[in-house]
C-alpha cells in the first residue's frame, strides 16, 4: 500500500495497498465535523521509442568527486529533514562503481552508521527483479515459456474465469487480471510464515480483468512467478536464487531467506517509521520472491552492471545479452496513451530527461528504495531509507529527479495546449484493489477526482507537487495531459465498452473512473454523513437529558419513550460498527499482523455485529414514519429523525456496497 500520489510515481509497492493511516486521518477528520460534527501485456512486444532530446544545459561530470559533493550535500538534509534515521546510495557507470556510500544509523539507538558494504536494507519489491531475472534464465534455458498458460507448471489449477490463459509474460507485466489481494503477505511472527506453495494455493485471488488487458501491480502475481521458477528448477526458490543469481555475483550480502542467515543478521539495518521512534521488529514477508530480500548496496551493483554490460558481471554471465535486451524491450499495449511510458519485462519505463529509464522501486512499512537503469548511458542507481519518515511524499523521488538534471540536463519543450477535454474529468479508482472483498472501501476512498483548473488546465485532489501545492496538467495532445511545471504525463483512453481510463509515469496500474454512484464524493458523503448523525445523536441524546432534568420535564415511561431509547441504541450499534473498521484498518499501519488469518475470528464477530446493525435499520425508519404520524410531534424531531433513518439508510448502502461482509475474507 502509498495512496493515490505513491500509485502514480513510478515505483512498485510491496507493502500493503491499503494505507491505514489514511484512513486514521478520514478518522480524524470526521470527528472534526461537529460533534464528531483514513494500498503492470500482449504477447508481441513492440519498440522502445525515448523522448526527443533537447539541447541541453552544460552538464555537470559524473565523476566520484562530483557525486560525493551532490549526494553529501542532498541526503543529509533529507534525512534531517523527513526525520530518518538512515540511508545508501550507489551508482555504476561504463562497467564500475563510481559511488557508494551510507548515510545516518543502521541503528540509532547504538549510532551504528550505514556502511554501503555491509549493512543490509530490505529494497521491497526490487527484489522482484530478482525473480523477474531467475524467470528469464529458465526461459533462455527453455525451461519456461513465456506465453504457455502457468497453469501447465503449477500443481493447482488457476480456474478458467477468462477464455485467455494467464501467461509468464503477464506476471512480468503485472497483467495477469488479479485482484489486489493483502492477507497474509506480511506476518507479525517467523512461525507464521507458510510454504511458497501452500500460501500461492490458499490466497488464490479471484481474476477479475481478461489476462493482457490492465495492469493491475500483484504482489501474488510475481510470488506465483517465483513458485514457477522453483517447480521448473526443481530447486527451492531460495536455493535457486543463490546457486544462479547470488552466487556468479558474488552477492555474499543479501539473502531472500527468512530469518536471516546468522552471518547476516548482525549486518541488518534497524527500520523506523520515523528517527525519533524505537526501531521496528523484523518484517516478515509471507511471499518471499515477490520482496522478503535483504541486500547491501555494493551487492546491488553488481546486479545493476550485469544489466547494463550485456549480462555479464565479471566472469559470470547472468543472461544473453540476446535474453536481456528481449527482458528490456518494451511491451505491447492496449490500455493507455502510446505517448505514456511502457513495461518491460519485470521492469517498467520511467523515462525522464530526454533519457529512457527502466526500473522498479519498492516499499516495505519501514523501508523505502529505487532501483534505476539508463541502457543508453550504462548507468545505474540505487537508494534505500530505512524509515518511513514524516513526509507524504517519499524523498527518494526527489533525489532521483536531481541527480538527473545535474548530469542530464534537460530543457523540455514549450507546452502548447492542444484542446481543453472536459470528457475526462470525473472520480477515477485505482485498477490495483479487491472489488469482491472487505478492503473495497480503500479505492473507493481513495479515488483521482478531476476537475477543472485555472487557464485552462485540469487538477486532481491528491496529486500534489513536492511543496505540497496541487499539480496542474494542461492537454498536450488527444486526450494527454503534461504537468504545467514538470515533464510527468497523465494519459487517458474510452475503452471499447466506453469506460475511461487514465495511465500514469508506469503503467502498472490504470486508474478507471467511477459510476457516479461510486464517486469518491458519493461514498465519502455516505460514510462522514451517516457517522456524522449518528454521533451527534448519541451526544445529544445525554444533553437533551440534561435539560430536561434541569425544567423538571423527564420524558414519560411509554412506548415513544422506549421508541426513541432503540433509536439511540442503533445509532450506537451503527456507528460502533464503523469505528471499529475505521480503527482495525488504522492499526494495520503499526501492526501488519491485523491483516492475517489469525484475526479472521475477530472480522466475524464484527461482521455478526454488522448484520444485527444492518437488520435493526427498521427501527430508525418505523420511528421516522410514527414521526411524520404523530400529532403535535415538533418539526424539527421530524426532521431529525428523518435524518436518522438517512443514515441509516446510507450505513447500510455501505455496507454491502463496499462488500463489508464478505464472510470468505478473501482479501
Amino acid at each position: 500500500m502509498a495512496g493515490v500520489t505513491a500509485a502514480l510515481a513510478p515505483r512498485s509497492y510491496n507493502a500493503p495497498a491499503m494505507k491505514p493511516r489514511k484512513l486514521c486521518a478520514l478518522f480524524l477528520l470526521i470527528l472534526s465535523l461537529g460533534a464528531f460534527a483514513q494500498v503492470p501485456k500482449e504477447t508481441k512486444p513492440q519498440k522502445a521509442v525515448a523522448p526527443a532530446p533537447q539541447p541541453p544545459a552544460a552538464a555537470h561530470p559524473l565523476t566520484a568527486e562530483d557525486l560525493a559533493g551532490f549526494f553529501d550535500a542532498a541526503v543529509p538534509m533529507q534525512l534531517e529533514r523527513e526525520n530518518i534515521a538512515g540511508a545508501v546510495v550507489a551508482v555504476v557507470k561504463d562497467g564500475q562503481v563510481i559511488f557508494e556510500k551510507g548515510y545516518g544509523y543502521a541503528d540509532v539507538k547504538t549510532r551504528k552508521p550505514v556502511s554501503p558494504t555491509d549493512t543490509l536494507f530490505r529494497p521491497g519489491s526490487v527484489s522482484k527483479l530478482f525473480t523477474w531475472t531467475a524467470v528469464m534464465q529458465l526461459v533462455e534455458a527453455g525451461k519456461l515459456d513465456l506465453d504457455r498458460d502457468v497453469n501447465d507448471y503449477l500443481d493447482f489449477k488457476i480456474p478458467a474465469t477468462h477464455p485467455q490463459p494467464i501467461t509468464l509474460r503477464h506476471l512480468l507485466t503485472h497483467t495477469p487480471g488479479f485482484e489486489e489481494t493483502d492477507k497474509d503477505l506480511f506476518v507479525a511472527q517467523p512461525e507464521r510464515m507458510q510454504p511458497l506453495g501452500d500460501y500461492m494455493k490458499q490466497h488464490l485471488p479471484r481474476r477479475r480483468f481478461a489476462p493482457g488487458t490492465t495492469p493491475s501491480y500483484s504482489n501474488y502475481g510475481a510470488a506465483l512467478a517465483g513458485y514457477i521458477v522453483q517447480r521448473a528448477s526443481g530447486q527451492p526458490f531460495d536455493d535457486y536464487v543463490e546457486q544462479h543469481i547470488l552466487g556468479p555475483l558474488s552477492m555474499k550480502h543479501s539473502t531472500f531467506r527468512q530469518p536471516l542467515p546468522k552471518e547476516l543478521a548482525p549486518l541488518m539495518s534497524s527500520g523506523y517509521r520515523k528517527a525519533s521512534d524505537d526501531a521496528k521488529e523484523y518484517e516478515w514477508v509471507n511471499v518471499p520472491p515477490a520482496g522478503s530480500m535483504a541486500v547491501s548496496a555494493d551487492d546491488v551493483t553488481r546486479f545493476m552492471l550485469a544489466h547494463l554490460e550485456g549480462g555479464r558481471w565479471g566472469s559470470a554471465q547472468l543472461l544473453q545479452p540476446a535474453t536481456l535486451a528481449q527482458m528490456h524491450e518494451r511491451q505491447a499495449r492496449t490500455w493507455s496513451n502510446p505517448a505514456l511510458n511502457g513495461m518491460a519485462l519485470g521492469f517498467y519505463e520511467e523515462s525522464r530527461n530526454g533519457q529512457r529509464i527502466l526500473g522498479h522501486g519498492g516499499d516495505t512499512l519501514w523501508f523505502h528504495s529505487d532501483l534505476h537503469l539508463i541502457p543508453a548511458q550504462r548507468l545505474g542507481f540505487f537508494v534505500s531509507y530505512n524509515s518511513a519518515g514524516k513526509g507524504e511524499i517519499s524523498p527518494r523521488g526527489p533525489l532521483w529527479r536531481a541527480f538527473l538534471d545535474r548530469y542530464f540536463p534537460y530543457r523540455p519543450p514549450d507546452l502548447k495546449a492542444s484542446g481543453d477535454d472536459k470528457a475526462v474529468l470525473g472520480s477515477y479508482a485505482t485498477s490495483r484493489r479487491c472489488d469482491g472483498c472487505i478492503l473495497r472501501m480503500a479505492a473507493y476512498l481513495e479515488q483521482l477526482r478531476f476537475h477543472p483548473g485555472k487557464d485552462g488546465t485540469i487538477v486532481a485532489d491528491g496529486l500534489k507537487s513536492a511543496n505540497g501545492t496541487p499539480r496542474q496538467w494542461k492537454q498536450v495532445g488527444p486526450m494527454l495531459f503534461q504537468d504545467v511545471n514538470g515533464q510527468e504525463k497523465l494519459g487517458f483512453t474510452r475503452m471499447p465498452d466506453g469506460t475511461m481510463r487514465m495511465s500514469a509515469n508506469a503503467n502498472i496500474v490504470v486508474f478507471e473512473r467511477a459510476p457516479w454512484y461510486l464517486s469518491s464524493h458519493v461514498v465519502l458523503g455516505a460514510l462522514v454523513g451517516s457517522i456524522t448523525i449518528f454521533a451527534l445523536t448519541l451526544i445529544l441524546w445525554p444533553v437533551g437529558a440534561l435539560v430536561r432534568r434541569h425544567y423538571g420535564r423527564p420524558l414519560p415511561e411509554t412506548a415513544a419513550g422506549r421508541g426513541r431509547l432503540a433509536v439511540y441504541l442503533v445509532c450506537a450499534l451503527q456507528l460502533a460498527v464503523l469505528l471499529t473498521w475505521i480503527v482495525w484498518l488504522s492499526m494495520a499501519g503499526d501492526d501488519i499482523g491485523m491483516l492475517a488469518s489469525q484475526n479472521d475470528k475477530w472480522l466475524h464477530l464484527l461482521q455478526l455485529a454488522q448484520w444485527l446493525a444492518v437488520l435493526l435499520t427498521l427501527v430508525p425508519l418505523a420511528a421516522m414514519a410514527r414521526a411524520w404520524f404523530r400529532p403535535g410531534l415538533w418539526w424539527w424531531a421530524r426532521v431529525w429523525y428523518t435524518a436518522i433513518a438517512l443514515a441509516a439508510l446510507a450505513f447500510v448502502w455501505f455496507t454491502f456496497t463496499m462488500r463489508m461482509l464478505d464472510w470468505s475474507l478473501r482479501y
